[in-house]
């Protein structure tokens, strides 16, 4: 994934990457309240884990997944947006129950930002595989998992037991920096692809690093904490999947159903389905393109694998983005 940077004021360096978040108009946010471990506990046993992935790197661990899926569990985010790209995010920690700014524009109270009512957009991570039955959690579990072990195989093409062997991208001489007065890189640190997602560009990992740790300048002077503890390396994963981008929506919405094209969407060839996953996660190398897609057709192989080792199956799944328009 040569993927995102997360701030409308960050202008991006590679077709590729894109940026923050898509809002859409809400409530006051709802009280925070002490919850259960997630769900997902329930969906994929250490054994069926490692199963899936028998070639991983010793990094990539389910006890690392597991610790990642409960700990950023505990966390929620109320993102408003104020006229086009003002911002103020507030991260709360459900196991405390206590809410905290974490980030706020120096734009946010003048007159020209406040003209238009605001939006907002809540992201409960939490909701992770544990928002709908247990069989769309586990397709979505399945659909989770065959984005990472295409970011990160390194062995034959259709075996689909190469992934999560990779724990940063190959070239690392590239900086991947972008223009962020939020999330500015810090002097020789490189924001390449790292994890199991391929986290890269300096504002992606500033924005994770408010989710994760509440404090953007942790993985911003520290990009290399995602390749030495698996899981930071894994809630960095969960980040990007359970986040929208600003005209995306999150690949977890997709793949519960919750998302629906709009006409903007629907002119475009985007429906609901595997295929739109691929759209958000990698379009522009990949959708649009044709049915013969390598990069496609492997994410492909890699879902449909996968959801024959969780004992379930999609068919009615749009896979393909071969004829959907890219972002």
């Amino acid at each position: 994934m040569k993927n995102i940077t997360l701030s409308t004021k960050i202008i991006l360096l590679a077709a590729v990457a894109v940026v923050l978040l898509n809002t859409s108009c809400g409530g006051a946010s709802a009280p925070a309240t002490t919850t259960s471990a997630p769900a997902a506990f329930n969906l994929i046993t250490e054994k069926q884990f490692n199963e899936l992935f028998p070639q991983r790197d010793k990094f990539y661990t389910y006890p690392a997944f597991i610790k990642a899926v409960k700990e950023l569990g505990q966390i929620k985010m109320k993102i408003t947006r104020r006229a086009v790209s003002v911002y103020q995010f507030m991260r709360t920690d459900k196991s405390t129950g206590k809410t905290t700014m974490i980030r706020q524009d120096v734009d946010w109270n003048e007159g020209w930002a406040k003209v238009k009512p605001d939006s907002v957009y809540y992201i409960d991570y939490g909701d992770f595989c544990a928002e709908r039955d247990m069989l769309t959690n586990k397709k979505e579990l399945a659909a989770f998992f065959a984005i990472l072990a295409h970011e990160t195989r390194h062995g034959m093409n259709g075996s689909y037991t190469d992934g999560l062997m990779l724990t940063h991208e190959a070239d690392t001489t590239l900086n991947y920096f972008a223009e962020s007065d939020e999330y500015p890189p810090v002097k020789g640190k490189k924001y390449y692809g790292r994890g199991p997602m391929q986290l890269s560009y300096n504002g992606n990992y500033g924005y994770a690093s408010d989710c994760i740790f509440g404090d953007h300048k942790i993985l911003l002077n520290n990009p290399d904490l995602i390749t030495k503890d698996p899981v930071v390396a894994f809630k960095a994963a969960i980040y990007f999947w359970m986040t929208p981008q600003t005209h995306k929506p999150s690949a977890h919405d997709v793949m519960i159903g919750k998302w629906q094209p709009n006409a903007v969407d629907k002119a475009a060839g985007r429906t609901p389905g595997f295929g739109m996953v691929i759209n958000i996660v990698n379009g522009a190398l990949e959708c649009g393109l044709g049915e013969d897609n390598p990069g496609m057709k492997d994410r492909i192989g890699f879902y449909q694998h996968f959801l024959t080792k969780l004992g379930i199956s999609d068919p009615n799944c749009v896979c393909s983005c071969a004829k959907m328009k890219h972002y």
